[in-house]
């Protein structure tokens, strides 16, 4: 569980942006089940989005975000600047309990040609504040201790590093609850630290692939990142996710996962003032970029 104590769900300021990017030590640890939690929660107290990092046939946002007749990222131009009424036609919109939130993705026919989409998270970060979001939940789709390790090798920048030194980031690091996760998680903070990258305001969530008592490696595994990251957040095993997945509307989500969502949502808050100050500070003006080319749809 959070070190910290149970903070109130707060938003940040209309001025303010808070970015949180999802990551995953493996594939297979729930990374955008996580993400889809989040947003659900953070869209109750400001506007919200998901941006979907993954190539479209290997992310399950089009399918959870379908038949909303949003262009998605196909219908953004990539040869003018972007308008905030652009962007948020682009996006597809997710109900929610009490709200809704808006979700980034390419949601075209699968013989559709791929999209060359930026690997800079600067350039998404610049998409969200074009659209006006306040709150920016970021799926990403690729394998963080890799990612360092490569870029340590080739002396170039890292994807992780870059998503962690957006301003006001809280990343959310995810896993598996079993021994095999625990090893892979093992290894993405080892070289985190080694990186010397903020494990003291990332939050770990920790997804529990069966019911009952998490195993005595996992508990292991998590008192000892307790100590080390801003926060481990247990998430239970929903039969009902995985029976019917998140496509479905409304979503069937036990009162048990919704609880863990709650206190995922307030350890990302309580980290975001610790590490930036109460009330969040103005979110900067995002520097301009390169324009990328990006192929017309097919």
């Amino acid at each position: 569980m959070g070190k910290r104590g149970n903070s109130p769900l707060w938003g940040p300021p209309e001025t303010a942006r808070l970015v949180v990017p999802v990551m995953a030590a493996a594939g297979g640890s729930a990374r955008s089940t996580v993400a889809h939690l989040l947003a659900d929660e953070l869209a109750a107290a400001a506007d919200t989005v998901v941006l979907d990092m993954a190539p479209r046939l290997a992310s399950p946002w089009p399918t959870w975000s379908g038949g909303t007749q949003a262009g998605g990222l196909a219908a953004l131009p990539h040869d003018r600047p972007l308008t905030r009424g652009a962007v948020r036609d682009a996006a597809a919109l997710r109900r929610a309990a009490e709200s809704g939130w808006h979700v980034v993705t390419d949601g075209r026919e699968w013989h559709a040609a791929p999209l060359s989409l930026p690997p800079e998270p600067a350039a998404w970060y610049q998409l969200a504040a074009a659209g006006g979001w306040q709150v920016v939940v970021a799926d990403t789709a690729h394998p963080i201790a890799y990612d360092l390790l490569a870029a340590r090798c080739s002396g170039s920048p890292s994807v992780t590093r870059a998503w962690c030194d957006l301003p006001f980031a809280i990343p959310v690091l995810c896993a598996q609850a079993t021994a095999d996760g625990m090893q892979a998680l093992q290894q993405a903070v080892m070289v985190l630290h080694a990186e010397g990258l903020p494990l003291q305001r990332t939050v770990v969530v920790l997804a529990a692939t069966a019911d009952g008592r998490p195993p005595a490696v996992v508990r292991a595994a998590a008192t000892m990142l307790s100590a080390r990251a801003a926060a481990v957040v247990h998430l239970p095993h929903d039969a009902d996710i995985r029976a019917s997945g998140l496509q479905a509307q409304p979503v069937r989500i036990r009162t048990r996962t919704r609880q863990a969502a709650r206190e995922l949502v307030t350890a990302v808050l309580a980290a975001a003032h610790e590490s930036f100050g109460d009330p969040l500070p103005d979110a900067p003006q995002p520097a301009p970029l390169p324009a990328v080319a990006v192929p017309a749809a097919v």
